[in-house]
C-alpha cells in the first residue's frame, strides 16, 4: 500500500529521523512540497506500461565499459594524512557526532 498523502505525524517522524531543526513556517512549507511530490508520483505510477517494460534510471541505452568494481584501495601515505586531523581514532578521523541523533 502506498501512501496517498503524508500526515504530520509521520512528517515529524522524519524531520525526527533526519535530525532537522525547522521553524514552524519551514515545517509546513516542507510538508506541502513534500505532498505534491507524493501526489506527482502516484500519478506516475498510474500510467499504464506493457507487461516486461522494466524500470530505468535513464532514457538511453548505456554505452562503454559500466562502473568498475568496488575494491577497497588503501593509501600509502595514509599516516601522513591522518597527522594533520584535529583528531583521531584506531587510525580513523574522529568526528562529533550528529547534534540530537539518538
Amino acid at each position: 500500500m502506498r501512501p496517498q498523502k503524508i500526515t504530520s505525524e509521520l512528517f515529524t517522524k522524519l524531520v525526527g529521523l533526519a535530525a532537522l531543526e525547522l521553524t514552524e513556517e519551514e515545517g509546513a512549507y516542507l510538508l506541502t512540497e513534500m505532498n505534491h511530490q507524493l501526489s506527482s508520483v502516484n500519478a506516475l505510477l498510474q500510467v499504464p506500461l506493457e507487461d516486461g517494460i522494466q524500470p530505468t534510471l535513464h532514457g538511453i541505452q548505456c554505452q562503454g565499459a559500466g562502473p568498475r568494481a568496488d575494491v577497497i584501495q588503501r593509501f600509502a601515505a595514509s599516516a601522513e594524512i591522518l597527522a594533520g586531523a584535529p583528531e583521531t581514532e584506531d587510525g580513523m578521523f574522529a568526528v562529533p557526532d550528529v547534534k540530537g541523533a539518538k
